[in-house]
């Protein structure tokens, strides 16, 4: 349960925080969030999740009344506040408040806050033996529609269709296509297939979010002598790979050992994503301290 909510200047319970029912997030979807981990009492890669924030910002326009530093000092704040060794930071920004779409009728103060909580997205268990993974009817949204790389709340309505798809189908995770019928990426994570010592990942083209523990996972498996190669990937990928996993913050890596109930290679976590996994795990101890 989260421990602490900052709401607009403000530090409080979370069963005290409130916001206006009018607020653009809550009508139209129209805010953005990241989600950060702590480990150790170290915020992981908080700049990076910062920037990407601030890049949505700036593409949806809004009139932004925080700076940079003053939102990850805040961050840090809130956290030594809530007294947590391990979590993760929920941060949501939305437009402001008011009835309409149109932004320019509305107060056009964001709304700002960061949740710290605990979290646990996969039981332990799951890192031991691997995911099964369903591939889902539900396609992403096409980039030239939505930027991907923007974590807009709306847009995760196709993932959480996706998602109870692959609970029906009683699932681990669902998979999810583009347009083209390439893979894109899970409900919630990135995805990557390993072929011996060579490892590929969906291109950025394919509708993906840009994770950041995806690009943490690259640069690690570069560092340790892995060939590394974003390209166009289908569902017949998956199934000549010797081994796969999955990437997120809250998933951190994860073997994927099934597909529509056939086993990708031994169907059991491989040697590479057991490998990266650890390193991984490791590279947590740099985040920024609090």
């Amino acid at each position: 349960m989260p421990r602490l909510v900052w709401l607009n200047g403000q530090v409080m319970p979370l069963e005290n925080a409130t916001t206006s029912v009018a607020d653009h997030a809550h009508l139209y979807g129209d805010g953005l969030f990241e989600g950060i981990r702590i480990y150790d009492r170290k915020v992981f890669k908080l700049d990076e999740h910062l920037r990407r924030l601030y890049h949505g910002i700036s593409y949806l326009g809004y009139e932004m009344h925080i700076g940079f530093d003053e939102l990850r000092a805040t961050v840090l704040d809130v956290c030594r506040q809530a007294d947590i060794e391990a979590g993760y930071i929920r941060l949501n920004v939305t437009r402001g408040t008011g009835l309409g779409l149109d932004p320019k009728n509305i107060n056009r103060t964001p709304n700002v806050m960061v949740m710290v909580s605990t979290l646990s997205l996969y039981p332990e268990d799951a890192y031991e033996i691997g995911l099964h993974v369903v591939t889902c009817s539900l396609k992403v949204i096409p980039a030239d529609v939505l930027d991907p790389r923007v974590k807009c709340i709306g847009r995760y309505a196709s993932n959480i269709l996706a998602k109870q798809e692959a609970n029906r189908a009683g699932a681990g995770e669902g998979l999810m296509l583009n347009q083209q019928g390439h893979i894109a990426e899970c409900t919630g994570d990135n995805v990557f297939l390993v072929n011996g010592r060579h490892i590929r990942t969906p291109h950025p083209a394919s509708g993906i979010l840009q994770g950041i523990t995806r690009d943490t996972v690259i640069m690690l498996a570069r560092e340790a002598g892995y060939t590394v190669e974003e390209t166009f990937l289908t569902p017949y990928d998956v199934f000549s790979a010797d081994e796969a996993f999955l990437t997120g913050t809250a998933a951190e890596v994860i073997a994927m050992v099934s597909l529509d109930s056939k086993k990708i290679g031994c169907g059991t976590p491989g040697e590479v994503t057991l490998d990266l996994m650890g390193r991984f795990r490791a590279h947590t101890a740099t985040g920024v301290p609090f």
